[in-house]
């Protein structure tokens, strides 16, 4: 997989990793803090946090002997933009649509 987009939605479609984005929205985390609601080990969190890392939809960088996770505010942009060319049809009115067949017949 190595289409920006894929990568990115593959990241998404797990519910631990969209939590975990849910919780840098506040504010940035040390990976310890990021672990801390979840009933898994700091292993497993670690490969989120990777997967997370490499779909650039979050940074880290470890300050002292601390390592921090960040949100990438843009990382979602490319998503947001191809889920957003879906809106461009209207849904079908389907009053309106009636009316306008009611209006047929009797003509």
């Amino acid at each position: 997989m190595s289409d920006p987009l894929d990568i990115t939605f593959a990241a998404l479609a797990d519910p631990t990793r969209r939590a975990i984005l849910s919780m840098l929205l506040e504010d940035d985390m040390a990976v310890t803090d990021v672990a801390e609601p979840f009933e898994m080990s700091l292993a497993a969190i670690s490969k989120h946090l990777g997967i997370l890392t490499k779909a650039k939809l979050i940074s880290q960088e470890k300050r002292g002997r601390v390592k921090w996770c960040k949100i990438e505010p843009d990382a979602l942009k490319a998503a947001s933009v191809w889920m957003q060319s879906f809106g461009q049809f209207e849904e079908l009115d389907m009053d309106a649509f009636e009316r306008f067949l009611e209006g047929e017949l009797e003509a």
